[in-house]
C-alpha cells in the first residue's frame, strides 16, 4: 500500500479503488472459526481504511469465483476475449481458432482447474458458471479443490503415513536421501485438511528421513486422490465431475514457480522427459542438493522432490492429462508483464472492465491508421495528377475527341 500511494498521483488517490480478496488459507480458517477469520478481516479492513484510496471493502472468495477469476485473467491477458471485426483484409491478420485457454492454478492450499468444455454438458450444477463477454455466452466448468494446495497436500500425506509407521521414525521417498527434520505432532493436526487422518499416536515428535525414490513417493501421493467413486459420466477424483479436457491449458502459480524452479518450463520437454528428470532430482543426496542451490532457503528447497512429483500426479492421475495432451499444458509466470492468477479477474469483474456486449465498432490500430492514410493519399495525389493531365490538353486534342 505504501508502494501504492508512492506510484499513484495524490490527485488521484481518492478516486482509485482499492479490493481486497481473501482465498483458500482464509476459507480454511473460516472452517476452523468463523469468529476468527471474521476478526482478521476486520482488522484488514481497518487497516486498508486509514489509506486514501477508495477501499471497497475486504471479503473472502470462493473456490470457484477464485477458478473464474484465474481463468477470465490469462483469457483477457492473451487476447482471447475481443473479437476484432475483420473488415478491411489487406492488412495481415493473425487468428487462433480456439476460443479460449483453460486455466491451472496451483497454491498453497487449494488447486482450480477452469476450461470451456466442447459439445459436454457440464453434469453437477455446481461446477458450472456462465459469462457474456463482448456480446460471447462462455459455459465455463470450474473446480477448486480445497485442502489440494501443495503445502497442505504434504500435511496430508504425512498424516496419512505417519498413521502406519512403526515408530517416531518416518521414512520418506519425498525427500532427498540424508535429508532429516523433526516434526511435532500438534503441528500435522492443526490445520481442518489434516482432521481426517488424526488419531492418537504414542509419541510427540517424529523423524522424516529422506530416502528420494519419485516412483514410490508418486504412489503415496496417488492415496490422496479417491478415485473408486464417480456419480457422473466420469469425474476427476473425489467424486467430482470433470468433462474431457479441451484445448489448451495456462498453469500458473504454484505450477509455474515449481516448474521454473525445476527447469521444466519448456514446452518442448515431454512429459516422459519431465518425469525422468524429477526421479534424478529426487534421487540426488540432500548435501548434494543444499550445495547447488546454496541461495534457496532449506525449507523450500526441501519440499520441491515433493512439490515436483505432486504436480505430476496431480495433473496426470488427478486431472487426466496424458502424454499426448501434456504438450497443451503451458506454465506461464507471467503475460505481457502481467502475472498470471486470479487477481486481475477478480478486479475486471468488479470494475465491469470487460463489457457484456461487442462495441459496435472496433478502434483502427495505430499501424492500420498509417496504412490507410498513406493509401488514402496516393490515391488523393494520383487523382489530381490524372486531373491535371485532362484539363491542360490541346485543344485540337478536344477537336478529335469530338
Amino acid at each position: 500500500m505504501e508502494r501504492a500511494r508512492e506510484v499513484i498521483p495524490r490527485s488521484q488517490h481518492q478516486e482509485t479503488p482499492v479490493y481486497l480478496g481473501a482465498t483458500a488459507g482464509m476459507r480454511l480458517l473460516r472452517m476452523e472459526s468463523e469468529e476468527l477469520a471474521d476478526r482478521v478481516l476486520d482488522v484488514v479492513e481497518r487497516s486498508l481504511s486509514n489509506y486514501p484510496f477508495d477501499f471497497q471493502g475486504a471479503r473472502i472468495i470462493t473456490g470457484q469465483e477464485e477458478g473464474a477469476y484465474g481463468w477470465i485473467t490469462i483469457n483477457y491477458l492473451l487476447g482471447k476475449f475481443s473479437q476484432k471485426t475483420r473488415w478491411f483484409s489487406i492488412v495481415p491478420y493473425e487468428t487462433n481458432n480456439q476460443e479460449t485457454f483453460g486455466a491451472l492454478d496451483l497454491g498453497g492450499a487449494s488447486t482450480q482447474i477452469t476450461f470451456v468444455p466442447q459439445n459436454q454438458t457440464i453434469e453437477s450444477p455446481d461446477n458450472a458458471l456462465q459469462f457474456r463477454l463482448y456480446g460471447k455466452d462462455y459455459n465455463v466448468y470450474t473446480h477448486s479443490f480445497l485442502c489440494y494446495g501443495k503445502d497442505q497436500a504434504l500435511w496430508r500425506k504425512l498424516a496419512k503415513d505417519i498413521q502406519v509407521a512403526s515408530n517416531e521414525i518416518l521414512r520418506d521417498p519425498c525427500f532427498h536421501p540424508g535429508y532429516k527434520k523433526v516434526v511435532n505432532v500438534s503441528d500435522l493436526y492443526k490445520t481442518p485438511c489434516t482432521k481426517r487422518f488424526e488419531m492418537t499416536l504414542p509419541f510427540q515428535q517424529f523423524e522424516i528421513q529422506g530416502i528420494g525414490n519419485y516412483q514410490q513417493c508418486h504412489q503415496s501421493i496417488l492415496e490422496l486422490f479417491n478415485t473408486s467413486y464417480c456419480p457422473y459420466s466420469q469425474c476427476a477424483f473425489n467424486g467430482i465431475f470433470l468433462p474431457p479436457l479441451q484445448g489448451d491449458f495456462g498453469a500458473f502459480s504454484a505450477f509455474y514457480f515449481v516448474m521454473k524452479f525445476l527447469n521444466l518450463t519448456s514446452e518442448k520437454v515431454s512429459q516422459e522427459k519431465v518425469t525422468e528428470m524429477m526421479k534424478k532430482f529426487c534421487a540426488q543426496p540432500w548435501e548434494e542438493i543444499k550445495t547447488s542451490y546454496a541461495g534457496v532457503k532449506e525449507k523450500y528447497l526441501s519440499e520441491y522432490c515433493f512439490s515436483g512429483t505432486y504436480i505430476l500426479s496431480l495433473l496426470l492421475q488427478g486431472y487426466h492429462f496424458t502424454a499426448d495432451s501434456w504438450e497443451h499444458i503451458h506454465f506461464i509466470g507471467k503475460i505481457q508483464g502481467s502475472d498470471a492468477g486470479w487477481t486481475l479477474g477478480y478486479m475486471l469483474n468488479l470494475t465491469n472492465m470487460i463489457p457484456a456486449e461487442q462495441p459496435l465498432s472496433t478502434p483502427l490500430s495505430h499501424s492500420t491508421y498509417v496504412f490507410l492514410m498513406v493509401l488514402f493519399s496516393l490515391v488523393l495525389f494520383t487523382v489530381a495528377i490524372i486531373g491535371l493531365l485532362i484539363f491542360h490538353k490541346p485543344s485540337y486534342f478536344w477537336k478529335d475527341m469530338v
